[in-house]
């Protein structure tokens, strides 16, 4: 008897927890926004992004609009100006490169402590526009004879505006190749 109380409660549960998560699909709708035709219907259906497709029809095996790290300019740029050093993480989905210490020393001769740096890039739009990105510089510095001993902070330095123009340029150069080639073949579709 308890298990059945137990099952019970516990399917009660799940289906309370699976319907909460779902959109409210009963509304109070004007006769005058959906179309009379079923055709119609179905068309406005899909362009809102309600209902399913079963991949029947003239759109077969078309998916939505998706944008690929291949076609995204600052993406693209952020890793070819930051080719000089491995990246310890580079995340498209989560907008994100991490590169891995590097060192920063201008002259090692002269200093008594080991620099090292770490540049993180935040995407935070895939347009090209300056407040697109965002540069982080963590500096580590480390005592020549006794390297475990470290201290790392978040520094303000000009390396960050050099490197988020660097990115802004090269992306902005690789956006106008990336139109003069969708140009080019626009223009050999149309002449056919």
């Amino acid at each position: 008897m308890k298990l059945n109380n137990l099952i019970t409660c516990f399917i009660l549960i799940l289906t309370f927890l699976l319907t909460t998560s779902c959109k409210n699909p009963f509304r109070w709708t004007d006769a005058r926004e959906i179309p009379v035709n079923a055709q119609d219907r179905v068309q406005k259906n899909l362009e809102e992004g309600r209902g399913i497709q079963f991949g029947i029809g003239k759109n077969r095996g078309t998916g939505g609009t998706f944008d690929f790290a291949s076609s995204n300019e600052l993406w693209r740029a952020s890793i070819k100006v930051l080719d000089f050093v491995s990246f310890t993480n580079a995340s498209y989905s989560g907008g994100i490169i991490i590169t891995d210490w590097f060192a920063g020393n201008q002259n090692s001769t002269d200093n008594k402590n080991l620099r090292e740096l770490k540049i993180t890039v935040r995407f935070l739009s895939n347009e090209i526009r300056a407040d697109a990105i965002e540069v982080i510089i963590h500096e580590k510095i480390c005592e020549k004879k006794d390297k475990t001993n470290c201290r790392i902070k978040k520094i303000k330095s000009n390396i960050q505006n050099e490197v988020k123009l660097a990115i802004l340029k090269k992306a902005t150069i690789l956006k106008n190749e990336s139109n003069k080639k969708n140009l080019k073949k626009r223009k050999k579709k149309n002449n056919r």
